[in-house]
């Protein structure tokens, strides 16, 4: 597709068998989840804050008006509790959030706005709730104040809140009128929507914000379902109801397409859901490779669904659940007992009971009221989160900690081990070592059972990939997040589109520093898992494998697809892949020998290799 000024140019092209036609429908983002979906849209704004335009009648204003004041009360109800909650277990300063949030439900001009376009307009208070919403955001849309532009985020949480008390949605009530499954679209998918989706037949995600690390990409690699993010405008073109096509692989989506576009895309959908039953067969078979080298291939995780299919992929483990998801889901601050009874699930439903449990990793795009949601930095990514904010609330944390070591004494046939996100320096590692051992401590003077579980580190830093080799001694294990470590060692935030383009993991920097990581660590005989989405993607998963890699940590729904390109591919024929490549200079000369390579070993596996 060619735009001349403000006009597309529709045009025809072809990649491989599949035919794409590029019309005024198409719209372009990132590929984030790969596979072709066609199914009925389902704006995710119209689950959480119904727009309703339904009148209401005058016998039906008093009932109307008494929904909102029950919402209004159960609201403040909430915040009063989180409050208390809050300052308990983290800090005055951290539940303020919580005050302000009151302030703001008990603002006469907001309540009276709210109360008046029911009386005098008779809309319902959820298409109420929207209206103010969106004159708000209008309001704070004209100021370069930071701190104001802050506000709206208070006053968006606390209309969400009040519309959850108000409809209490777990599915989207016309569901049952839509002609077939959804395709959600969404300006970005947040944690607790993906919950009251869990019940939905999702076909596919599209969002307009967001990048191949956002919530809906990893909420859709979870799942196995094709998503894009990063369409612009997408919000303003697609409507509920729309007929829509998402394509996974290239990042393209087509709104209503003509019937001739339709069949095309309707063959490449019936390809990939073929592929994927054929390689979900083997989820019985070990993962070998063709010389007979066993791999281990494991699971990155949000939460016991998650863990399930793990299992139901063929994974031997998990090797990363992200515990942030309990407390971004979580409708206050998850006490021990409740992490202790989560963990104990997870570890249950885990593959072989073994399971790789990071702690919290807060911050960047993942926020919480209660730690730092008020904060404004410049770059998120890179200022307090992860490990640094755990070290800001050392008693919080703490309670993480002995939940873990007590739901891994509890389940003495597991094989349980706790990871710590961003670490950078030696004298973070003494610290944290110095926190686990005074939790183990205190369980048990208190009588409570206790096991060792081994500690590990995230290696993301720069910094750390540098002095691996003296940070060797501190830690029994080393999992690479690749996502962030590309971001960081090219300086590029991810999520800005103006540098996402440099966040290459087929880069030549980031392939010599993975392997001089990988190096060390076999020269120390530690053990490596590789947990970013190079592991699940077939080109990156090839290099890791030459590279010396045996420990992949994916998403679930990719275990069935490198499980085959691991029975197909020799130790031998891996090294010499990657030696290969070492000798190239850019990465689009890497992108293009390593495309090549996988269409002569697994050809078949193309339509689930998204591109970089």
């Amino acid at each position: 597709m060619r735009a001349r000024g403000n006009a597309w140019q529709p045009c025809r092209w072809f990649v491989t068998d599949q035919v794409h036609w590029y019309s005024f429908t198409m719209r372009k983002g990132i590929a984030v989840s790969p596979g072709v979906a066609i199914g009925t849209a389902y704006v995710i704004h119209e689950i959480f804050v119904n727009p309703d335009t339904k009148r209401l009648e005058d016998s039906e204003v008093t009932a109307e008006l008494a929904r909102y004041e029950t919402a209004r009360d159960r609201s403040a109800a909430d915040l009063r509790a989180l409050e208390r909650k809050v300052e308990a277990q983290v800090g005055h300063d951290e539940a303020a959030i919580f005050a302000v949030h009151q302030s703001i439900l008990r603002d006469a001009a907001f309540t009276n706005k709210i109360r008046g376009w029911i009386v005098d307009e008779r809309l319902t208070a959820g298409a109420a709730l929207h209206r103010l919403l969106g004159e708000y955001t209008e309001l704070f849309s004209k100021t370069a104040d930071a701190y104001l532009k802050e506000r709206l985020n208070d006053v968006r949480d606390v209309v969400i809140r009040l519309s959850g008390h108000m409809t209490q949605v777990q599915k989207p009530a016309s569901q049952g009128v839509l002609e077939g499954p959804l395709i959600v679209v969404a300006d970005e998918l947040l944690p607790s929507q993906a919950v009251a989706l869990g019940e939905i037949e999702v076909k596919g995600i599209v969002t307009q914000g967001g990048s191949q690390t956002s919530h809906a990409a990893i909420i859709a690699r979870s799942r196995g379902i094709p998503a894009v993010s990063g369409v612009k405008r997408l919000m303003r073109v697609v409507k509920t109801g729309d007929k829509i096509v998402v394509d996974g692989r290239t990042g393209h989506v087509e709104i209503n397409p003509n019937p001739e576009t339709l069949a095309a895309f309707r063959k490449v959908e019936r390809e990939f859901f073929h592929l994927k039953d054929e390689l979900a067969e083997n989820r019985d078979l070990p993962a070998v490779t063709a010389d007979g080298v066993g791999l281990h291939l494991q699971a990155n995780i949000n939460g016991v669904p998650d863990a399930n299919a793990a299992g139901a992929m063929g994974g031997s483990g998990v090797g990363l659940y992200r515990t942030e998801y309990l407390y971004l889901t979580h409708s206050d601050v998850p006490d021990e007992q409740e992490q202790y009874d989560t963990y104990r699930q997870i570890i249950a439903a885990s593959p072989n009971r073994t399971v790789s449990i990071r702690t919290l990793d807060i911050g960047g795009d993942k926020t919480v009221p209660y730690l730092g949601h008020n904060h404004q930095e410049a770059n998120p990514f890179m200022g307090w989160r992860s490990i640094r904010l755990s070290f800001e609330h050392p008693e919080f944390f703490n309670t993480q900690i002995r939940a873990i070591i007590r739901a891994a004494a509890d389940c003495p046939e597991s094989n349980v081990r706790i990871m710590f996100p961003m670490v950078t320096t030696i004298e973070e590692l003494r610290r944290l070592r110095g926190m686990v051992r005074r939790c183990y401590k205190s369980l048990m003077e208190q009588g409570k059972p206790t096991a060792r579980v081994p500690m590990g580190m995230m290696l993301e830093v720069p910094a750390a990939a540098i002095m691996i080799s003296s940070m060797l001694d501190l830690v029994d294990f080393v999992s690479i997040g690749s996502n962030d470590l590309v971001q960081y060692l090219m300086a590029a935030d991810r999520d800005n589109p103006k540098v996402s383009h440099l966040c290459q993991p087929m880069s030549p920097a980031v392939l010599h520093v993975l392997h001089n990581v990988i190096q060390a660590c076999d020269h120390a005989n530690t053990q490596v898992t590789v947990c970013g989405e190079m592991a699940g993607q077939p080109r990156t998963f090839l290099l890791l494998l030459g590279m010396g890699v045996r420990f992949f940590s994916m998403s679930p729904a990719f275990i069935p697809s490198i499980k085959r390109l691991a029975s197909q591919v020799s130790i031998a024929q891996a090294e010499h892949i990657f030696q290969s490549v070492l000798k190239f200079k850019t990465t689009s000369q890497v992108k293009r020998q390593m495309a090549e390579l996988l269409e002569d070993i697994a050809p078949e596996l193309a339509l689930l290799d998204t591109p970089s």
